[in-house]
This record gives structure tokens, sequence and C-alpha cells, in this order.
């Protein structure tokens, strides 16, 4: 039940941080969505073809490592795009400045990934990664998605010459932080 209230409390979470704060202003989420988002705008690849053919081999990789993980995947995955699709309607209902959405919109969607992953659950993508890496090394995941998710960043800006993206630095920051944060204290139950 435990793990059922915090698949949906985060997927909320991640559903708001993207509708309300992040879609709204265009900045590059990171992760597998983001690399998606670039090779559109490079070569006009479908995103949605691109994020499944990305992560086939990631989730492939967690079902031959821990099989728990990879269901889990299954199940944030799903929890997660649907709650994000169901809550669109908010998309542009808040119009706040491009630095207080950047920094909301990482804090909300990085109290939801944090959570989720304290319970082993992934949206998916890179968090799904993270979680893989941080089992084998004890890397907290946030640090490694903040090191992915930077990488990602810094390629939209070099490919897209934008520089309105390096809002999305500051939004990145403020996922990997919250989730530093939350799965540094374990030993707190918050959910």
């Amino acid at each position: 039940m435990k793990k059922f209230i915090t698949l949906l409390f985060s997927s909320f979470c991640i559903g708001i941080g993207l509708n309300l704060f992040i879609i709204p202003i265009h900045l590059i989420n990171g992760g597998i969505f983001g690399i998606s988002l670039l090779i559109k705008y490079v070569w006009g690849i479908q995103v949605g073809h691109t994020m499944i053919m990305i992560n086939i081999p990631i989730y492939l990789l967690s079902l031959l490592y821990d099989k728990s993980y990879f269901f889990n995947a299954i199940l944030g995955l799903a929890f997660t795009s649907t709650i994000i699709d169901w809550l669109s309607p908010l998309n542009g209902l808040v119009h706040l400045p491009i630095i207080t959405s950047a920094i909301i919109g990482g804090m909300t969607i990085g109290i939801g990934v944090g959570f989720m992953l304290r319970q082993h659950i992934s949206p998916g993508g890179v968090d799904l990664l993270a979680l893989l890496i941080s089992k084998s090394t004890a890397i907290n995941p946030g640090i490694v998605i903040f090191m992915i998710d930077s990488l990602i960043v810094i390629a939209g800006i070099i490919i897209l010459k934008d520089l309105k993206l390096m809002y999305s630095i500051i939004t990145i920051s403020c996922v990997g932080i919250c989730v530093i944060l939350i799965n540094s204290f374990k030993s707190i139950n918050f959910l």
C-alpha cells in the first residue's frame, strides 16, 4: 500500500511540475525526454519513437540486472505518463517569471522522482539507469541524474544555440538537489 501511495503522490508531483511550470516556458527537461527533443530538433524524428528506442536497452538492462527494478519501472512509467497526460490541462494556468517556474518546477519534479526512487520505483529512462548505477556503486541516484541531465542540457544549448535553455540548468539542479536530499535521509519516513 505504501508503494502505491508513493507512486500516486510522486506521479502527481512530476505531472504538476511539468505541466504547470516547465512545459509552458519551453525548457528542455533532462533525461530521455530531453534527448528525444534534441533528436527531433536536429533530425525531425518523432519524440515518442525516440523515447521508446532509447528506453528499450535501459529496460532490458534492468530486466537482466534486477527484475524488481524492471517491473517497478514499468509501473512507474505507466503511472507517470498517464498522470502527466491527465494533468495536461494545467498547462498555461500559472504565469510566473521564468526563473520562478524553473525553480518550482524542478523542485516539484525532484520531490516526485526522489520519493519514487526511495521505493525503488522509477519513471523510467535516466532515472531507472541512475537507480541501477546507484545500486551497484552506492552513488546517490540524485547525483547520477544530475550529471546525465546536465550533459543533456549542455548539449541542447550547444545544438540549439538558445540561451533561454540556461534556465533548464536551474531546473535540473533543483531536481537533483531534491532527489539527493530525499534519498540521503532514508531513515526519515515522509511517505
